[in-house]
């Protein structure tokens, strides 16, 4: 069992085969604890794994947290995390198709799988917590694609991301289907293990410069207008 905590943020246990919170966990909660429009929101948290983000966005005051996760192990380890931490959270085994019958929310955070791969992103197990496909899109495109039709008017969504998966293209993606995107915070970090070791064929695909073990991490969040 990992134990993970980080500054304010909550206290963590995470069993094998379930993503431990990292640096992305921290930079996205660091935005859920800074967001003002989370105070008595009801929220999706997609992808939630450890539960970190859902948690956190409990903690800052909203009405109602569901989150959905593919994975059997990450609802389990969702759910006692919120207990742990005093909190309700409403952690399901789903995908994005499943919070479109929940829906609608005020904000949407989400940490999805979006390490470029060599192999398509099947079966079960921990691998599907970053593997998204040869362009580190599988889920960032989903998620693009339906954001607007799953918040209220005035609401939000919040994801991170890598640089090596297209940030432009996520901003334009969720542009084009009518919310205001931005890039609203960045950090720089050396890659773990699994970009080491994908570092040669990233480089054959021309996803990296040749030498390149750095990337930058992303949060946008794209706001749907205010009904008129």
């Amino acid at each position: 069992m990992t134990v993970a905590r980080e500054r304010s943020f909550p206290s963590i246990s995470v069993d094998d085969g379930v993503y431990a919170p990292q640096e992305d966990s921290y930079l996205l909660c660091a935005e859920i604890a800074a967001h003002s429009g989370l105070a008595g929101a009801r929220v999706l948290d997609l992808c939630t794994g450890s539960g970190i983000a859902a948690i956190e966005a409990a903690r800052r005051g909203a009405r109602e947290v569901v989150a959905y996760d593919i994975s059997v192990q990450a609802v389990a380890c969702a759910l006692s995390n919120a207990d742990a931490n005093g909190v309700d959270v409403d952690a399901r085994v789903g995908t994005l198709s499943d919070a479109q019958l929940d829906a609608p929310f005020g904000v949407i955070v989400s940490n999805p799988p979006y390490v470029p791969s060599p192999r398509p992103p099947v079966g079960m197990g921990l691998h599907r917590a970053w593997d998204a496909g040869d362009r580190g899109r599988v889920v960032l495109d989903l998620l693009c694609a339906h954001a607007f039709e799953l918040l209220v008017p005035g609401g939000a969504v919040i994801m991170v991301q890598s640089e090596l998966c297209g940030v432009e293209e996520s901003l334009d993606r969720l542009r084009g289907t009518g919310l205001d995107a931005e890039v609203i915070r960045r950090r720089t970090i050396g890659f773990g293990p699994v970009l080491h070791e994908r570092a040669a064929w990233m480089e054959a695909a021309g996803l990296i410069e040749v030498g390149c073990r750095s990337e930058e991490l992303i949060v946008i969040e794209g706001r749907r207008p205010a009904a008129s």
